[in-house]
């Protein structure tokens, strides 16, 4: 495991959707360099598993084995695992004891939105908040994954940097005629950073095709974890848009999205336009440089540095940026 800080393991993150864990399937995921195997038991709870992908006998893969009553069963030596990861039977010894340290290591789980958040250590905090997840005037819909070789830190702060949009999605979400952004606050609190309303001109405002300006308001909830609100003359748009952290350089990408109106317009339409919007980020993403996000001052003798320049609209990067400072945060920054 590449991680270095609390911070990162204590926190939730998303490995999967619900759905792929309708069964007692074996499902290999990878979180912050460490390999995880899923599995739904079939026990009263029905609960998702969440263990380390490695048989502590001889290193394989658990993922290449199966399950069978709750009892996962190595495909290499056929060793058996009760459902809190302890070994119970060694078939080429039978009768033999299996030793206590025969166990698989085991980590929590939730289920939320339709996702399966996962926590390596010891969680800090509860998921993030979506509050018309529960409404029912609210229409649900989720995006994602999307795969990048990119940093996760770098994915959130593009994700909520406006000032992007009239140029990387030309056409759909603004332009290069009106790209200015007004000034806007930023707070620092105990829950995460605010930032303040934006009003934001886009090509169409109203579901009309006619141009004009929305207000957008968001949250940084979590150093991965973001909610958007759009308020437009259609109506609201919120998001929870999550970052599960692969690798210091490679990021998945999740989006939960409530919103009250466009009921009528097909998901698959829906869905073509956010695929449409990542396309365009992508390629940025995985072009910058350096690939981990800079927090801190440049040394003479790091020769690897590239320096960034900051603007007035750049205020939410630099509170984002600031706030990973103090928390603390090693994994995936410079």
């Amino acid at each position: 495991m590449v991680v270095a800080d609390k911070i990162m393991l204590n926190d939730w993150h998303v490995v999967a959707t619900v759905q792929e864990c309708q069964d007692n399937t074996l499902k290999r995921v990878r979180l912050l360099g460490e390999d995880l195997v899923l599995w739904r038991s079939k026990d009263a709870k029905s609960t998702i598993q969440v263990w380390q992908d490695r048989c502590p006998h001889r290193g394989a893969r658990i993922s290449l084995g199966k399950v069978i009553d709750d009892t996962v069963i190595c495909g290499y030596h056929g060793w058996q695992f009760e459902l809190a990861g302890k070994c119970v039977h060694i078939p080429a010894n039978p009768k033999q004891k299996p030793p206590t340290n025969a166990r698989v290591k085991t980590y929590q789980c939730q289920e939320r939105y339709g996702l399966v958040w996962v926590c390596l250590g010891e969680p800090s905090q509860d998921l993030p908040s979506l509050p018309e997840w529960n409404d029912l005037s609210y229409r649900k819909l989720f995006f994602g994954p999307y795969h990048c070789h990119a940093n996760g830190f770098r994915v959130i702060e593009n994700a909520f940097d406006v000032s992007h949009f009239s140029f990387a999605h030309e056409g759909s979400l603004g332009s290069p005629e009106n790209a200015e952004i007004e000034d806007y606050e930023v707070e620092i609190g105990t829950e995460g950073i605010t930032i303040g309303t934006i009003l934001l001109w886009q090509p169409d405002c109203d579901g009309s095709g006619t141009g004009g300006k929305v207000k957008w308001s968001q949250k940084i909830c979590r150093p991965l974890s973001l909610y958007q609100v759009k308020e437009s003359p259609q109506g609201r748009y919120t998001l929870i848009f999550t970052v599960t952290p692969i690798e210091e350089n490679e990021s998945l990408a999740w989006g939960v999205v409530a919103m009250n109106y466009d009921h009528q317009v097909l998901e698959s339409d829906l869905q073509a336009f956010q695929d449409k919007l990542w396309v365009e980020d992508a390629k940025i993403l995985e072009s910058q440089r350096p690939v981990c996000l800079p927090l801190l001052s440049p040394s003479k003798t790091n020769t690897n540095w590239f320096p960034e320049v900051h603007a007035n609209c750049d205020r939410a990067s630099i509170a984002y940026r600031r706030w990973l400072k103090d928390l603390g945060i090693t994994f995936g920054v410079c």
